[in-house]
């Protein structure tokens, strides 16, 4: 009974051990990060480059607000 103990208790760890070396999932999560950056960065991009036009959608949004539209 304690021999079958200890050895599951062995192939837990041994499993845990490969586990720990995968690094499959790893690469995946450093994909998904370099992704959100990307992401982010257009979106800062276009955000400046559409400055102009965003302040004139706002201003006209405020405008039409305050009941002289």
């Amino acid at each position: 009974m304690l021999e079958q103990l200890t050895l599951r208790m062995f192939l837990g760890l041994r499993e845990m051990l490969e586990r720990a070396r995968d690094e499959e999932g790893q690469t995946l999560a450093e994909y998904g990060l370099i992704m959100a950056v990307v992401a982010v960065s257009v979106m800062v991009v276009a955000a400046v480059a559409m400055r102009g036009g965003i302040i004139n959608a706002f201003n006209s949004a405020s405008t039409c607000l305050g009941g002289s539209c």
